[in-house]
């Protein structure tokens, strides 16, 4: 049995990870700052298992870690036209968060130092035309969201370096599923259609991404936790990629039960300033320690936009 603990538990990403290690049969030390994108009924959901403890606090600021296996931090400022906007909560989050954990880490090296597995993102490459992203390739992020979450994946290398602090950077691709908050795509385009409004959209709706379903994140974790090698990183691709258009059609086809026009419902040509046109990932080194996602998307899409049009999330 593995103790854990789970930063951003609350989290979209971290809620769904959480409730796999529970399933399990982890000890699970769940840590959460609440903000808006917190999920209280998850919470409540949580502390029904006796394996969970639940502390509310900053990773900027935690001065204690209990002694852990592992440090999964999914805590995270994470939606870029936030941090176009305002920056400093995505730089104080996702860098001095991450420098802090490093910090209690390395004060356990007199004893076992936990490893710490980062969740990243498929952003600190930057966008590729054609062809997929190596763990190998250079990091070059388009905005202060990916910028930091670079910066972050090269505090934790350094930290290994000169500290010897053990660890693993997962990059995963464009997660989705239940319980993910609306500034997202796939909840925000089915809250906009609930309240009668256009759904703005990025420049044409060409820009590419693909999908993962965040149970599948999980899966791909836990392999990496139990078969992959440790101080490196892995890439975690989704098996489904489109451009932001089609998902769209895809949603309102589910929530009208039919092909529709999408100039009616859709509202072209919402700037974001540094957009990248493709992600897409080569995530063969975890593929070969056979991990492969089991979701499908168009499956998981119609059980998404049936959860939120029953399901009015603020």
């Amino acid at each position: 049995m593995k103790v854990v603990c789970v930063t951003g538990c609350l989290g979209f990403m971290g809620s769904h990870f959480t409730r796999t290690c529970l399933k399990k049969g982890w000890m699970v030390w769940g840590v959460d700052k609440k903000t808006y994108a917190a999920h209280l009924d998850v919470l409540r959901e949580f502390q029904e298992n006796k394996s969970f403890r639940f502390l509310e606090a900053d990773i900027v600021n935690m001065d204690h870690l209990y002694d852990v296996d592992y440090v999964f931090n999914f805590a995270a400022e994470t939606h870029v036209d936030n941090s176009i906007m305002d920056s400093y909560g995505f730089t104080r989050t996702n860098i001095m968060g991450v420098e802090n954990l490093l910090e209690l880490i390395r004060a356990k090296r007199n004893y076992e130092m936990p490893v710490m597995f980062h969740i990243s993102t498929d952003e600190v490459y930057g966008d590729i035309v054609s062809g997929r992203h190596k763990e190998t390739d250079p990091l070059k992020p388009s905005n202060p969201y990916s910028a930091s979450k670079a910066a972050a994946d090269m505090l934790i290398m350094g930290w290994h370096r000169t500290h010897n602090v053990p660890f693993n950077i997962i990059r995963p691709t464009n997660n989705y599923g239940i319980n993910q908050y609306p500034e997202k795509l796939l909840p925000k385009a089915v809250k906009y259609l609930m309240l009668g409004k256009k759904i703005p959209l990025h420049g044409d709706g060409s820009y590419v991404r693909t999908w993962l379903h965040a149970e599948d994140t999980a899966s791909a974790i836990l392999q990496v936790v139990e078969r992959g090698e440790r101080n490196r990183i892995y890439n975690v691709c989704g098996e489904y990629e489109a451009s932001n258009k089609e998902i769209l059609q895809k949603v309102l086809r589910f929530y009208f039960g039919k092909d529709v026009e999408l100039e009616q419902y859709v509202q072209f040509n919402f700037v974001r300033m540094g957009e990248d046109v493709r992600y897409s990932l080569d995530d063969s080194a975890i593929r070969a320690l056979a991990w492969r996602p089991t979701k499908n998307f168009e499956d998981e899409l119609k059980i998404v936009v049936e959860y939120y049009r029953n399901k009015f999330v603020w």
